[in-house]
């Protein structure tokens, strides 16, 4: 994947060729070319750009172009091994900064830069939706969590020494007793797949026909890896199992359900999971992400089946009905999205997902895809039914390798079965879907630079009008949503819109997939129906901070979201209430932070942000940005601060009103949250660390 081969190939004409022949038929073909030369030779060398750009009848400025926008695409030759580091605010609330800083000094280079005996490049990431058990890293592709100074050593020496990863173990037949063991990211980087290895291996020995399930992850990532026994009464869990834990269990009788101190009993029990109500990933956790059979066998297909047996408008209807929100961000009406498409004339038109989830405190779309892919797949289905769709397409970040496999096999598998193709369950009626994978531009994340991007070009965001809904991906009429939005649509179709509607509050209608993260003693997601407190979320649910000490500020809504202080933590999880707040609540992230933070940093992290991600096409995101980081260093030197502090304000109100997408436009939330609410943190120097960030 993005995160670059282990061992890159050395420059090889024919080989490139032939990669770019393999791919050049494809719509927008450019990008997935760039990612299948830069995978296989560690670097887009200068020699490729003349032959991609006959392949695809482009200049060589445009493949230029492309190419240098993008982070994924490397211009130099990577190291054998590339590790990228997050930078998001979730990982500094958790000691990112300090675990950075030693990965620098011990390997005595800088980040993007690769390490004097070429075995390792560091690589900065702004987010790698692994935030409740941050520090993070991705080496070579694999996720690492709760990382530390040694960690990283300890990380670095393997790395060097060619030790080969753990052993993944995949489901064993049909015969003996069920366990269950995630197979999520999260749970990988704890050790789930030696847990995995180490259960079955002890089986073999004790003479035990055990069934090993790998399912994803149910989101608590405090109990991982979280094994699971599925007993005729329902499922036992253990928590928190290590490979060295395996011999005990098996003296305990846990294939029985046996006593141990790691039992935690019906994991549906548990404070976290007790107070929540579980729609879009009731299945996370139960069932193979990649089998159709267990997917069907748990209430899977309904609602395609209803919806093939009615018109398009009156799927759109049932949408309508169901008070559905985009959980993109915005919140803005899916119904009405669909009904315009629907009624576009087009005789080609397109269903996107927006997986580019790239926010910090946000993970739920990688979650679900690597729990119940098939949800998502399900839901983009009936929206092709309902708007005309034949074909659609999932833009996918590349930060999240182990999502575009799962992804891969439950599309396969999707085929197979008969849920996509020249005709949907028989019905005659056609769909298909095509994975792309995105390569490191938060911007894409903006609906209409995910477009540019899908159509091989630079991520820029688009002038509006015209919308998407009527002139979107190549031109056609595109619905175009993000994942959570898509998976609810099999549930809205199965039980009927007034159902769904009938759970939250005002507005907000439906469930919301919080996800709680940063210095929190209980970090994951949690699916509740909108109305729950922060405060509720927060303390009740995730336990308060991992520290002890108090929560100084909460954010919500990811990097472009603002900072409320801890008096403010009564305010209901809703589109209107956050909003009137000066706040967002965008696609649920919260990131806690205790009273330790320095709310002058996250301030000027924010501008640093929107700089380093800004696609650049409007100059107010392009320019403000970098100005906002020079000014809030100028106020914090204590340069004629009353002035300083008015020129920030006029700075954020120009990229308030004159951006033009969120990004620009959003950034003002954060910085002013903190100089409103936090005003002492700008009234001193800001930490040499930091400033030099």
């Amino acid at each position: 994947m993005a995160a670059g081969p282990a061992s890159p190939e050395l420059w090889n004409e024919a080989r490139a060729t032939a990669l770019i022949e393999e791919r050049a038929g494809l719509e927008g073909a450019l990008l997935p070319i760039l990612h299948a030369i830069n995978d296989a030779f560690g670097h887009v060398p200068d020699a490729a750009v003349p032959l991609i750009a006959v392949a695809l009848n482009l200049s060589r400025a445009e493949v230029h172009g492309v190419l240098t926008f993008y982070s994924d695409f490397r211009r130099r030759r990577a190291g054998r091994h590339v590790i990228k580091l997050c930078r998001a605010e979730a990982c500094q609330a958790r000691g990112g900064r300090d675990v950075e800083s030693h990965a620098c000094r011990s390997l005595a280079t800088d980040m993007g830069a690769t390490s004097a005996d070429g075995a390792i490049t560091l690589e900065p990431v702004y987010c790698l939706g692994n935030c409740a058990t941050g520090p993070s890293l991705l080496a070579d592709g694999q996720l690492h969590s709760l990382v530390d100074a040694a960690h990283f050593d300890a990380l670095v020496a393997d790395l060097r020494a060619g030790n080969p990863p753990a052993r993944r173990v995949a489901g064993g037949g049909d015969r003996g007793i069920l366990v269950c063991v995630p197979g999520e990211a999260t749970a990988r980087s704890f050790g789930s797949d030696q847990v995995a290895a180490a259960i079955a291996a002890e089986a073999t020995r004790r003479g035990i026909d055990v069934r090993i399930r790998r399912t994803g992850s149910r989101g608590a990532f405090f109990l991982e890896p979280l094994v699971e026994i599925d007993l005729p009464g329902g499922r036992i869990a253990y928590a928190g199992v290590r490979e060295e834990d395996v011999p005990g269990l098996f003296d305990a009788g846990f294939l029985h359900g046996g006593a141990h101190a790691k039992c935690i009993d019906d994991p549906m029990l548990h404070p976290f999971f007790a107070v929540q109500k579980r729609l879009t990933f009731a299945r996370c956790g139960e069932i193979d992400p990649r089998s159709l059979s267990d997917y069907e066998a748990t209430g899977g297909l309904r609602g395609l089946r209803r919806a093939l047996a009615m018109s398009g408008a009156q799927i759109v209807v049932e949408i309508e009905a169901s008070g559905l929100r985009g959980r993109g961000g915005a919140g803005f009406p899916a119904g009405r999205k669909w009904r315009t498409v629907l009624e576009t004339a087009s005789d080609t038109k397109y269903v996107v997902c927006n997986a580019d989830e790239g926010d910090s405190g946000t993970f739920a779309d990688r979650l679900l895809i690597e729990g119940d892919p098939l949800l998502l797949i399900e839901g983009m289905a009936i929206a092709g039914l309902a708007v005309g769709a034949a074909k659609g397409f999932i833009y996918l970040r590349s930060e999240y390798p182990e999502a575009a496999s799962v992804l891969d096999d439950a599309l396969v598998a999707a085929r197979n079965g008969g849920m996509l193709g020249a005709s949907v369950l028989g019905s005659g009626r056609a769909f298909d879907i095509e994975l792309r994978l995105g390569a490191g531009a938060y911007i894409c994340g903006e609906e209409t630079a995910l477009l540019d991007s899908l159509e091989g070009k630079r991520g820029q965001v688009r002038f509006k009008p015209p919308l998407p809904a009527i002139a979107g991906l190549f031109g056609r009429p595109t619905l175009i949503h993000n994942v959570l939005t898509l998976a609810a649509a099999p549930d809205i179709l199965a039980e009927g819109g007034d159902a769904y509607a009938a759970m939250g509050v005002e507005r907000s209608r439906g469930t919301i997939a919080v996800q709680l993260a940063g210095n929190v003693v209980r970090g994951g997601l949690i699916e509740v129906p909108f109305g729950m407190s922060l405060r509720q979320v927060i303390e009740e649910i995730g336990g308060g901070t991992e520290t002890g000490r108090p929560i100084r500020a909460v954010q919500v809504g990811g990097p472009l979201g603002a900072y409320l202080p801890e008096s403010l933590l009564d305010l209901p999880l809703d589109y209107e209430a956050l909003a009137a707040a000066s706040g967002l609540l965008g696609h649920g992230g919260i990131v806690v932070f205790d009273d330790e933070v320095d709310m002058a940093a996250q301030a000027r992290f924010a501008f640093e942000f929107c700089a380093v991600e800004s696609c650049g096409k409007c100059t107010p995101c392009r320019i403000g940005s970098t100005r906002g980081v020079e000014m809030i260093d100028r106020l914090l030197s204590g340069i004629q601060p009353q002035q300083t502090r008015a020129l920030i304000d006029e700075l954020c109100e120009t990229l308030a009103d004159g951006s033009l997408c969120a990004l620009g436009g959003l950034t003002p939330l954060p910085v002013q949250s903190a100089l409103r609410h936090f005003p002492e943190d700008f009234a001193r120097p800001l930490p040499a660390a930091s400033a030099a960030s």
